[in-house]
C-alpha cells in the first residue's frame, strides 16, 4: 500500500480531492484518480486537484515557479480547466502556506488564472469566453434541444429550458462528436429573475455534479446573449455564484477545505518485462 497526504474541499458542493506533488514524483495514474474519487471505496470527489510546480508540466511555457493546477476528472481523464476547482485550489494553497499572498497566480491547461482571496469568497479571472453563434443539437433521452456552444478554456453547450427540475440527468446527454471531439459539458438553464438563472450540469467524465464553475461562466455568457446584461447570479444545486462578463470573465464564489488526512492507495500493478 502507498500512503499519500490529501485534503478535500468544495466550491458550491463541487468537491475535490487535493494533493501536493511539488516535483511530480507521485504522478497519480488514472486508476489512482478513480480510486481517490470513488465515493464508496475512496475519498470521494468530482475530481482531483494536484498541486505541482509549473516547471514540471511539459506543455506549460509560462512562469516555471508558480503552482500549476493539474486537474483530473473523476474518471481519470484530464480537463483543461475547472472554475470551482481553481477557487478551492487557491484556498488550499493559502491555508497550507504554499502561497501566502491574497492574490495567487495559478497555471492551468487553459492558461494563467489569477485568484483573489477575500474571507469566505474567492474571485477568479476566468479568461475570455468564446460564444459560438452557430447552434448545436443536444439530446437527452427522447428530447432534443438547441444549444449554444461556449468555450471557457474547456467546451460547453448551454441549453435554455423552462424547468431545470424536470430533467433526468442520470444519463449522459448526446452530442455531435464532430463538433465536440473531446466531449462537452452540458448546462441546462432556466431564467428565474432579472439577472438570475438556475442551472444544472452534466460534466464530461463525471456525470451530474452539484456545480460547475466554468459551466456557470458559460451559462452567464449564453444568458447575456439571450437576455442582455453582463452580471449574472447563477444558482446551482450546491449554492450560488456571481459572474461578471467583460474582456475576461470573473467568477466569485465560496471555497472551503473540509478535511486533511492520509489515504492508503492500492499498490500499482506491475507488468513483467
Amino acid at each position: 500500500m502507498r500512503s499519500w497526504s490529501i485534503a478535500k474541499g468544495h466550491g458550491t458542493e463541487n468537491d475535490f480531492v487535493i494533493m501536493v506533488d511539488r516535483h511530480g514524483m507521485l504522478d497519480p495514474s488514472d486508476d489512482d484518480v478513480r480510486f481517490l474519487c470513488d465515493r464508496r471505496s475512496g475519498i470521494g470527489g468530482d475530481g482531483l486537484l494536484r498541486a505541482i510546480k509549473a516547471q514540471h508540466i511539459p506543455e506549460w511555457d509560462g512562469d516555471p515557479d508558480i503552482w500549476f493546477m493539474d486537474y483530473r476528472n473523476a474518471d481519470g481523464s484530464i480537463a483543461e480547466m475547472c472554475g470551482n476547482g481553481v477557487r478551492v485550489f487557491a484556498r488550499y494553497l493559502n491555508e497550507e502556506g504554499l502561497a501566502n499572498e491574497p492574490v495567487i497566480p495559478i497555471g492551468t491547461r487553459a492558461g494563467l488564472r489569477t485568484a483573489y482571496l477575500d474571507r469566505e469568497l474567492v474571485r477568479v479571472d476566468m479568461g475570455a469566453v468564446a460564444v459560438d453563434q452557430t447552434p448545436t443539437t443536444i439530446r437527452l433521452g427522447e428530447r432534443e434541444f438547441t444549444a449554444m456552444p461556449a468555450d471557457v478554456g474547456n467546451p460547453h453547450a448551454v441549453v435554455e429550458v423552462e424547468d431545470v427540475r424536470s430533467l433526468d440527468l442520470s444519463r449522459a446527454p448526446q452530442f455531435d462528436p464532430e463538433r465536440f471531439p473531446d466531449g462537452v459539458n452540458v448546462e441546462f438553464v432556466q431564467r428565474v429573475g432579472d439577472r438570475e438563472v438556475a442551472m444544472r450540469v452534466h460534466e464530461r467524465g463525471v456525470g451530474e455534479t452539484r456545480s460547475c464553475g466554468t459551466g456557470t461562466v458559460a451559462t452567464a455568457a449564453a444568458a447575456s446573449q439571450w437576455y442582455g446584461g453582463d452580471e449574472w447570479q447563477v444558482d446551482v444545486l450546491g449554492g450560488q455564484v456571481q459572474v461578471e462578463l467583460g474582456e475576461v470573465a470573473w467568477l466569485t464564489g465560496p471555497a472551503v477545505i473540509v478535511f486533511r488526512g492520509e489515504v492508503l492507495l492500492p499498490d500499482r500493478e506491475t507488468v513483467d518485462a
